[in-house]
């Protein structure tokens, strides 16, 4: 590697333990972090700014701050609190009854719409329905960012990878029900298991605050029932754009922002209040992570890395797909998945392609987007889904540590790619 190449390393590595030690804020560190790297011409602004691989994803960044926007106009109708009080009235007042609920309803939803979308929905109910049981909201906020990336693999639409993937390698929504959610379904079953294991020390139940619950009606909490069927209505037909993405041809983030807009505008809200819940340190956070991760690539680091790990498999498609999938999830962690399959998508490509394309090297695809969706949950900087749940959490007063995260996010991690290995070896290796 060169020199520039070094330095860059040096850098993300720098701002990557500044993150995770938390001895700066993590915006200042991603700032500093893409700074020092257009200071030492690891990148430049073009790269930076406008490349579609190197540069900061806008289309990210746009879908956050449409659905920020859209989910802060919700905010104002009650409907967080209709929801809070329905969930615990269901989970009669039990906190491992409610978490279930919501991780499921996560996960549901992370597949039909996408991840990210759905923890910005989910995250203001959780609060709600904590603060009324007297609950710790971050056990609850982490298991949901967990539920959204196992969730999010099941469809095309669900994980931002997995329109890379489905991009390059010419795969339809169809595949990715049939080949993804299969698996996903068993590792949510297995994930409900862990959270009694992993947050059994957050499960106080209180008589009284339960009792109290039971005995409210979810109808009073709508405050502006006007606003709240106009919210919907364009809240559902952003959803049916997501959806139909693959035969409209309009990108998320065109459809979030569109959305957002015309939300603002057909209705009596204010510019000022349908901004006030974005969260803007975590766009930011996002745009500098985005610049250091897209040096790398543009130094060619990441490539290095991913080629010398396809070529340690001595081309041997069992070693491959076992090898890529390990290892996608191991470099998901640390840098976002989304950058690292863009990087990694032509590799996978070439490799397919001399396999001779038949199933037993599609194989490739599918190992690429298991252990890019699933590694993501090892990391609280390894998934956009991760970033959004702590930024919430931290404007809300409860902050959630990069190591508080991590110390779940591994655990689920290392279970659900294990589980994967031999669902990948037994379905098209043998």
């Amino acid at each position: 590697m060169s020199v520039t190449a070094w330095l860059a390393v040096a850098v993300f590595l720098c701002a990557y333990a500044l993150i995770a030690t938390e001895k700066i804020h993590r915006v200042a560190a991603a700032l500093g972090g893409a700074g020092l790297m257009l200071l030492i011409h690891a990148t430049d602004a073009g790269a930076a700014f406008f490349d579609e691989h190197t540069g900061i994803d806008w289309n990210v960044i746009f879908l956050l701050l449409g659905m920020m926007v859209i989910v802060g106009v919700l905010k104002q109708t009650g409907i967080f609190e209709y929801l809070a009080i329905w969930a615990a009235k269901r989970a009669r007042g039990r906190p491992y009854r409610l978490m279930v609920l919501l991780v499921v309803i996560t996960a549901v939803a992370s597949a039909l719409l996408d991840n990210v979308t759905t923890v910005l929905l989910i995250a203001p109910v959780t609060f709600l329905v904590c603060e009324r049981l007297a609950l710790n909201a971050a056990p609850f906020l982490i298991a949901e960012a967990l539920a959204s990336n196992i969730g999010g693999a099941a469809t095309l639409v669900g994980d931002p990878p997995n329109i890379i993937i489905a991009s390059r390698a010419g795969l339809t929504f169809n595949d990715f029900l049939v080949h993804m959610a299969p698996l996903v379904v068993v590792l949510m079953v297995v994930f409900v298991g862990l959270c009694r294991i992993l947050f059994r020390r957050s499960f106080r139940y209180d008589p009284d605050r339960a009792a109290e619950i039971m005995v409210l009606d979810e109808r009073e909490a709508i405050a502006d029932p006007r606003l709240l069927w106009q919210s919907l209505v364009v809240l559902g037909l952003v959803m049916v754009g997501f959806v139909l993405h693959p035969v409209l041809h309009y990108e998320p983030s065109v459809v979030a922002i569109l959305g957002a807009g015309v939300l603002v505008a057909a209705t009596k809200v204010t510019t000022h209040d349908a901004i006030e819940e974005v969260e803007w340190p975590t766009l930011v956070f996002f745009a500098g992570l985005f610049v250091m991760v897209g040096a790398l690539v543009e130094t060619g680091v990441i490539g290095q890395v991913s080629q010398a790990a396809t070529a340690a498999t001595a081309g041997r498609p069992e070693l491959t797909a076992m090898g890529l999938l390990w290892a996608s999830a191991g470099l998901s962690a640390i840098v976002d998945n989304i950058p690292y399959v863009a990087t990694m998508s032509p590799i996978v490509a070439e490799l397919v392609e001399a396999g001779g394309g038949h199933e037993q090297a599609q194989v490739l695809w599918w190992a690429l987007a298991f252990g890019a969706d699933l590694g993501g949950n090892a990391t609280a900087v390894g998934a956009a889904a991760n970033v959004v749940i702590l930024g919430i959490a931290a404007r809300n007063g409860t902050p959630i540590s990069f190591w508080q995260f991590t110390k779940y996010g591994l655990v689920v991690t290392v279970v659900t790619i294990t589980l994967t290995a031999p669902y990948l070896w037994f379905r098209y290796l043998t």
